[in-house]
């Protein structure tokens, strides 16, 4: 009678080990493609800031005008790096790409002086730099002979991001509610072999919260243990991949992975929680002949 006593009370007890590896391999999954929606937002940012600008100068331009105009880019906000390029600069730089065939037949340097800089990822479209464009053209004539933007390359890079953004957002939305989902019945499964416990414990006149409480707060731990296991999944994924792709250690950001994990962790939590506390209220509303 012991034996068999025993063999009830472990069947009686909820598999929480199969529970806490089904909810962390599906937080896992959460994670990774929070991941790779960041990582195609940075690179995306990536390109963009590495878009540069030129801002080409006449050459009866004086020292003056120049700096008025380089001041004025300086003065933007989203302007970073901005530099005046002379033309002795421009063929140096030029040179180094490029098989200089004005210096083989003994031309003068045919390169014009420009006001080079980048502008941040946010204002990389064509309507912002089109706004440039013409504020610089309008307001020093003399100065500023040509503004050249990729406009084709500014325009797929946007697309490109726009895109791809557009398809991680609904393969998220996707995922988020299979993650629910999933975490949820796996939840009630492991309430499911507990369920004459708690129908016991109410038979013998405990009130709902004091059989709630503990199996709440069992779920509140089996939620943290299983976002720090897959957040420790998480580490060691990302630490991999930048191993072998050292392109994804450019487009490191600490501070957004600190937000996938935050939110792999409260979504453990309310998820874990509230599957928890429901199969519980389910269970007591139940009939005992129902629970067979």
């Amino acid at each position: 009678m012991s034996q068999i006593g025993k063999g009830s009370a472990k069947r009686g007890k909820p598999s929480y080990v199969y529970a806490i590896i089904g909810v962390s391999l599906v937080l896992f999954l959460f994670g990774v493609v929070g991941w790779i929606f960041l990582n195609i937002k940075k690179t995306g940012d990536y390109f963009k800031e590495n878009i540069q600008l030129h801002a080409y100068l006449y050459r009866t331009a004086s020292t003056k005008q120049i700096d008025s105009v380089k001041t004025y880019i300086e003065s933007l906000p989203y302007a970073v790096n901005v530099e005046y390029i002379t033309r002795e600069k421009a063929i140096e730089k030029y040179n180094k790409d490029n098989d200089t065939l004005w210096k083989k037949l003994a031309i003068n340097n045919p390169l014009p002086e420009s006001i080079d800089f980048y502008v941040k990822a946010n204002y990389i479209d064509q309507d912002s730099l089109a706004h440039i464009e013409n504020y610089l053209l309008t307001n020093y004539p003399t100065t500023v002979s040509e503004f050249q933007t990729p406009k084709e390359t500014v325009a797929s890079v946007s697309q490109f991001v726009k895109n791809t953004t557009l398809v991680l957002l609904v393969v998220a939305i996707i995922l988020s509610l299979l993650v629910i989902v999933s975490i949820d019945n796996t939840i009630r499964l492991a309430m499911y072999s507990n369920r004459f416990l708690i129908k016991t414990m109410q038979m013998v006149g405990a009130t709902r919260g004091f059989i709630a409480r503990p199996l709440d707060g069992r779920a509140i731990v089996n939620g943290l243990i299983a976002s720090g296991i897959a957040i420790g999944l998480m580490v060691g994924f990302i630490g991999l991949s930048e191993k072998f792709i050292p392109y994804l250690r450019v487009l490191h950001d600490t501070k957004n992975m600190f937000l996938i994990f935050a939110g792999i962790i409260i979504l453990g939590l309310f998820i874990t929680l509230f599957s928890t506390h429901r199969s519980v209220l389910k269970y007591l509303k139940m009939k005992l002949d129902d629970l067979y």
